[in-house]
């Protein structure tokens, strides 16, 4: 390429570092738009608005990358693929963001537009943000992102306070009474407050607002969580989370993202990362909607982790799939889901369509049953750190995804989850009282979904996990879909003895027929457990139960599924 002159490099990149600034602004508008209605959606009772944007608002990102990537394609012309005047512009994109609240985020949407044209292996620190090159000067707020309260009086009475200041264009159905059910659990479990900080905006999500603190206790730093509801008569406290596990919960990757309006997201992550002091960065991010910020943040911490490690990559443990190869580092607690080339019988599903069920599972209601799947692509770690039956098996089987470049080894398309225990292993490695408890929230895990219009599709234990607060939860997508695709059916009884006895299916079966007396045969239970199984679940073996819950999904009722236990309802 002819040598371009330095005053028109300069000139080019700063219209360029403009216009991703201006494309940035955007999203940002477009963010703050569409979580600013998640108020009025909770004080009207409109769930399916709230589904809706939702959607919408996971949408927003990709879109205004693109309009982006298409404005600097008609600027740039044969300049795109000129690494040098990207540079160029990553320096005069730089100039912009100390001015920002939000400059992480910024740096995650460069880094995104970049990719569009140079979607080759690792990344650039000269045209990219390898580490954020702004986080140790982030703006503050104008104002402190959270309130103070002093303990003065009753328990009752901050309380009341603080709900108080959480103001609705409905009414608390009452206050005082809510105050006082909160006060009484603060003070069974709290001893010796002497302040209490509570984060200014609401969190929304579902059908729930949640108004999130932190106490300052004897030493110690205590959350505090109120979730509230609106239903007829006006908002209450529906329940008073008080334990690190427990707010984890709320905020699981097993969710959906939270609506909450901020102008600086990092000051509220950081006072998250106090009361819930084992979540990754990454997670909070990715809880709060800013799932793009959080595959950069967790990009990072694997690198970091992989620099302060030598363990290696191993096949994990429990069966081998027959879509997915799936791995993980013994140190690192997640595990890494490649496509296979070609499908094992009976699989039939393409590429494309496993691809599509991971998408569907990104922007539906997960009601805290589906795990969350970051999707990466184009990942360079050297061959030292896998195993060689790991290696070998990648080369072999995932030849499309998985490729040698000298040392290095290159994953051009990957998903990134969670590492759980499976299901069909914990059982067996626990006592009988928590093997018995894990299989009967396995059919809670089956009816929760089914209510959020999911069929898990292949229902057998190895394609569900254990989490570490002991909740059951699915993560393999192949044959998942919705319940109302489903055409749920009793099992046709034979007409003779022959038809009795033959091995194979002899009635018709259509693609999407589902035949629910045929879970039995899938559970592979021990006596003991299925028993527990039936006593709790025998309904999950009859048509008429599907059925009946398919007729509520086409109604458009919006389920009511709680991120917390029974008993930790006020009401």
């Amino acid at each position: 390429m002819e040598a371009t002159a330095p005053m028109l490099v300069e000139e080019e990149a700063q219209r360029c570092a403009g216009a991703i600034l201006r494309g940035y602004v955007s999203f940002t508008d477009a963010f703050a738009d569409i979580t600013s209605r998640a108020r009025k959606r909770f004080e009207s009772c409109d769930w399916h608005g709230a589904q809706h944007d939702a959607v919408e608002r996971l949408e927003v990102y990709t879109r205004i990358v693109a309009q982006v990537v298409t404005e600097l394609r008609g600027m740039l012309g044969p300049l795109a693929e000129d690494a040098g005047i990207w540079a160029g512009i990553k320096s005069a994109y730089s100039e912009f963001l100390s001015s920002l609240y939000d400059s992480e985020i910024a740096e995650t949407f460069f880094n995104s537009v970049t990719r569009k044209f140079f979607p080759a292996v690792g990344v650039d620190p000269r045209m990219q943000y390898v580490d954020s090159e702004f986080a140790a000067y982030v703006r503050l707020s104008e104002t402190a992102v959270f309130q103070t309260y002093a303990p003065g009086g009753a328990t009752a009475e901050w309380v009341a306070k603080i709900l108080g200041d959480f103001t609705f264009d409905v009414p608390y159905r009452d206050l005082a009474e809510d105050a006082r059910l909160v006060a009484e659990r603060i003070d069974a479990e709290i001893r010796g407050v002497t302040s209490i900080e509570v984060l200014r905006p609401v969190f929304y999500r579902g059908k729930a607002a949640y108004i999130i603190g932190r106490i300052h206790a004897q030493g110690e730093i205590i959350p505090l969580l109120l979730a509230l509801l609106h239903r007829e008569g006006g908002v209450f406290v529906d329940a008073v989370l008080l334990k690190p596990d427990e707010v984890s919960v709320v905020f699981s990757f097993t969710r959906a993202y939270f609506h909450v309006e901020t102008e600086n997201p990092r000051e509220i992550i950081e006072f998250l990362h106090t009361i819930m002091p084992k979540k990754r960065l990454a997670e909070l991010y990715i809880a709060m909607g800013y799932n793009k910020h959080g595959k950069t943040e967790f990009y990072r911490d694997l690198l970091h982790h992989l620099a302060q490690s030598d363990d290696r990559f191993e096949l994990a443990h429990g069966e081998r799939g027959m879509v997915m190869v799936v791995f993980t580092l013994p140190s690192y607690d997640v595990v890494f889901k490649i496509i296979r080339d070609t499908f094992a019988y009976p699989k039939t599903a393409t590429r494309r369509e496993v691809r599509a069920k991971y998408h569907l599972v990104f922007t539906h209601d997960r009601v805290g049953r589906l795990v969350d799947a970051q999707e990466f692509e184009y990942l360079k770690i050297h061959r030292d750190r896998f195993t060689a039956e790991l290696l070998d098996e990648l080369l072999r089987i995932a030849s499309y995804s998985v490729t040698l470049e000298g040392d290095e080894v290159v994953i051009k398309h990957l998903y990134i989850e969670r590492r759980l225990r499976p299901l069909n292993l914990y059982i067996h490695e626990v006592g009988a009282d928590a093997a018995g408890d894990a299989i009967i929230d396995y059919g809670n895990a089956i009816k929760e979904l089914v209510v959020a219009n999911i069929f898990p599709g292949d229902i057998m234990l190895k394609n569900f996990g254990v989490t570490r607060h002991g909740r059951v939860v699915f993560y393999d997508y192949d044959e998942l879909c919705l319940i109302t695709d489903c055409n749920f059916r009793e099992l046709p009884a034979p007409r003779d003895h022959n038809e009795e006895l033959y091995a194979e299916t002899w009635y018709n079966v259509a693609e999407n027929d589902v035949f629910p007396e045929e879970f039995k045969q899938f559970l592979g239970l021990n006596a003991d457990l299925r028993e527990v199984y039936f006593r709790h679940h025998a309904d999950l073996f009859t048509v008429d139960f599907w059925k009946d819950r398919q007729a509520h999904v086409r109604l458009g009722e919006v389920p009511d599924v709680f991120p917390y236990k029974a008993c930790r309802r006020l009401h």
